[in-house]
This record gives structure tokens, C-alpha cells and sequence, in this order.
């Protein structure tokens, strides 16, 4: 039988806002409508502003109109902030303490208390740090509009998952070691709209076949997508052990793609002729392309194809027209066919990657945990463009706006741009 279906996010068709609201940038893909993006930089050269952030945090900028934003918090998690910015000149405009914990779960030191990615819309910001708290906060003013922390979930390792709008709901991830359910909240209010259960049964589902009541095996720290299939939104949603396909106008589970012994999941999944692609995550991790058209248990019928050479467990994909772009936890950046999984190119870039790779101009933007960034030619052979390097390592991921860079390091948020005036290298580097 024939399934005919219509996937959103094909990046060629449809034209993107040249901001930043969210993790992965404007439609979720890491893809960047942006041109003449500075080829190379230094803490010398081509930083238009540099400005430190207090605290210790991952969370990825996210910019629109005059405003950048970041989440940060203080290194014991009693204190949960989220900073505004002004675009231009870099000055911190708002500087809102959001919430104060008594007594913060435990955060692996890998993690930190605000790694989540706020979500931007004119005149909102929603910002979560996972079981501590999730909030709306006026732009403008800098004021709560409203916030909720009677949502439980021991994160574990802390909180990753960042939040996503669809329509009129705030789209959220809890994998924790004791719950795992995705819940939609109203935007406007903060009311529950929808919660759902991962459907998994954790007792009996460990890679050596014994139970698994708690701990990694449940926990995961991907954040969800919305496409859609058959003319109808579908929410794909990464938790342990299990890829799901949700309504996300309901939360009512249509299918998933079991992945006995798989756990911490910590992409976003990219979309493109028609299939689903995303790494499995830990312990070993493969990529997979599936067909989002399914109902049930579809992992004997609707898996396409699987990779398993260099496959990122934390950076997320990209897909560029046939080609699959990825760069793997310990440096290796590959290149596959999207439509078979073939591997096209595979290089070592060195180094040691968290952040996500973005695309814009015909580049690939590879930000590494040591402050190494490359710059690769988005093509069919490996061409590395241009090396560069500040003094803080990154493990937030780029983004995106204009003519600019936002980068987050370890210590501060850098807008990286060429001068008025200069010449901007092409796509090719020379």
C-alpha cells in the first residue's frame, strides 16, 4: 500500500523570519535563512559585542526584534534566572530572578541548573528549568505573567529538554527517573491542557533483557517537534527506550519505535522526504530514519534504515536537500545520503562537541566544548573552511540572526559579525 503524506520543514519551500525564537532556530531545524555570516573570528576580530553572563548555565540564546535572551542560574541551583539583552549594543536590559529553590535536585557536573532553551514570541518569553519551575515573563517589563512548579519530576542529572510552542500550547519533556510524560500547557495561562504517560513499561525493558526501575534507562533530555503527516500535525517526542509520534493537540499516542536499552536521548529530530530522522542516544546509539505514518508498535515496520558509524548522542542533525549532516560526540563530522543512510564523508574534526551544528549560507557552523568552531562547506566532499576559536569552551548551541552570530560560552554571550562595510567572504571561503 501506497502512503501518501505531506511532511512540514521542507527547508527549500518555504521562507523563514531572520530571528532566532527557539532551540534550533525559526522552524526547529538548525537551518538559518541568514547571509554573509562572518567566515572567521577571534576575541580580536569580527566581535561586535561581548558581554558576561552571571552564573552557570547551557541554555542556547534566542533572539527577536531588539531583545537576545539566555536562562542561567547559580552553580548550587537555589537561583533561577533569565536574561534579556539588547541586540545591538549587548547591555543587559533585564536581569529577572525567576525562581528560588530551597532544595535543588542533584545536577550531574556535566549539566547544569538551566540547560532547557527558552522559547521567544513577540511580547513573551517562556522559559522552563524542568521540575523547579516553568514561567511566562513580558518582554517589556521583565515581569512573571504567570509560572508553575507543581510539576514533579526527578530530572536525575538535571533538566535538558527545551520547551516548544504549537499554536496556543507551550509543548514540554519530562523524562525523569521516578516520571516520564510530555504535558501542553495554555501559553496564556500556564493551565495543563493535556498530560501523557510514555507508554514504555521500564520494568522489563533493559538491554540485557532485566528490569530497569530507575535511573538513566528512563531518563531523557530531547525536545520535541511538530510536522506534518496526512495533513495533520504530529508531534514526534524522543524519551528513553522509545521514539513516540503524539496529537499534540490532544497528547493521544499514534505510534512508536521501541530501542530496548537506548536512554538520554538528548536531540531535536529533523524531518525531510518522508521520514523521521534522529540519533537513538546512549549508550552506543545509531541513527534512524522512520516513517511517521504508522499506528502502534511500528518499530518492525516503519524503520527505513539505521547507521551506527559516528553517530552524535548530544549534538543534533541537520538536513540539507539529500544529505544528512552530523557531527559525533568526540569530533567526527559525517555526511550521509538522507534517502538509503550511505555515508558520503566522514572527517575528524578533533575536539569534543555538545553544542548543535547550524546551517546557514551554504556553511555549516561546528561549535566545540574547548571554544574551537569550524566551518565546514556544506557539500558532498569535506571541505573545512575556516578554524576558529575564543577563550570559553561551548556546549550551548548557536543561533542565528541577520548577519550575526550569537554564540554562548562557558563565561559570555558574543555577538560575532563583520563590520558595516566589510566584504564578506563566500560560501566557498576564498
Amino acid at each position: 500500500m501506497r502512503a501518501v503524506f505531506f511532511l512540514a520543514f521542507l527547508i527549500a519551500a518555504r521562507p523563514a523570519p531572520a530571528e532566532w525564537p527557539q532551540f534550533r532556530g525559526p522552524e526547529g531545524t538548525g537551518i538559518s535563512p541568514g547571509r554573509n555570516l562572518p567566515l572567521t573570528w577571534s576575541e580580536s576580530r569580527n566581535v561586535k559585542w561581548k558581554t558576561a553572563i552571571h552564573g552557570r548555565a547551557w541554555s542556547s540564546p534566542v533572539v527577536l526584534g531588539s531583545q537576545v535572551w539566555v536562562t542561567s542560574a547559580t552553580e548550587d541551583g537555589h537561583q533561577l534566572f533569565a536574561v534579556g539583552l539588547d541586540r545591538e549594543t549587548g547591555r543587559i536590559i533585564h536581569d529577572v530572578k525567576v525562581f528560588h529553590v530551597d532544595k535543588p535536585q542533584y545536577v550531574h557536573p556535566f549539566n547544569t541548573y538551566a540547560s532547557p532553551t527558552p522559547v521567544i514570541e513577540p511580547g513573551r518569553l517562556y522559559v522552563t528549568f524542568g521540575s523547579p519551575g516553568t514561567a511566562a515573563i513580558d518582554t517589556g517589563t521583565g515581569k512573571v505573567v504567570w509560572e508553575r512548579r507543581d510539576i514533579e519530576c526527578n530530572h536525575y542529572r538535571g533538566a535538558g529538554s527545551s520547551p516548544i510552542v504549537f499554536g496556543d500550547l507551550l509543548i514540554m519533556h519530562f523524562d525523569g527517573s521516578d516520571h516520564q510524560f510530555v504535558v501542553a500547557l495554555d501559553k496564556r495561562t500556564g493551565r495543563t491542557v493535556w498530560r501523557t504517560e510514555r507508554s514504555i513499561d521500564f520494568r522489563d525493558l533493559g538491554a540485557d533483557g532485566k528490569p530497569q526501575a530507575e535511573g538513566d534507562y528512563r531518563k531523557a533530555f530531547a525536545t520535541p517537534h511538530v510536522v506534518t503527516v496526512g495533513g495533520q500535525p504530529l508531534l514526534i517526542s524522543i524519551g528513553s527506550m522509545a521514539t513516540y509520534g503524539y496529537d499534540p493537540l490532544t497528547g493521544a499516542e499514534r505510534w512508536r519505535v521501541e530501542e530496548r536499552g537506548s536512554f538520554s536521548g538528548s536531540t531535536r529530530p529533523v524531518v525531510g522526504h518522508g521520514l523521521v530522522f534522529y540519533p537513538s542516544g546512549f549508550p552506543t546509539g545509531e541513527l534512524l530514519a522512520v516513517r511517521p505514518d504508522g499506528r502502534g508498535d511500528v518499530t518492525g515496520t516503519h524503520v527505513v534504515w539505521r547507521a551506527g558509524r559516528s553517530v552524535p548522542k548530544k549534538p543534533s542533525l541537520l538536513l540539507v536537500g539529500d544529505l544528512i549532516f552530523m557531527v559525533g560526540d568526540s569530533g567526527v563530522a559525517s555526511c550521509l545520503e538522507a534517502r538509503t543512510g550511505a555515508l558520503v564523508w566522514s572527517a575528524r574534526l578533533g575536539g569534543n562537541y555538545s553544542a548543535s551544528p547550524v546551517w546557514a549560507d551554504g556553511r555549516i557552523y561546528v561549535l566545540g566544548e574547548e571554544g574551537n568552531a569550524a566551518v565546514i562547506d556544506a557539500g558532498r566532499r569535506f571541505r573545512l573552511l575556516a578554524e576558529n576559536r575564543l577563550d570559553e569552551g561551548f556546549l550551548a548551541s548557536p543561533a542565528v540572526a541577520g548577519k550575526a552570530l550569537f554564540l554562548r560560552s562557558r563565561t559570555h554571550l558574543y555577538r560575532i559579525e563583520e563590520p558595516a562595510g566589510a566584504r564578506a567572504a563566500p560560501a566557498d571561503g576564498r
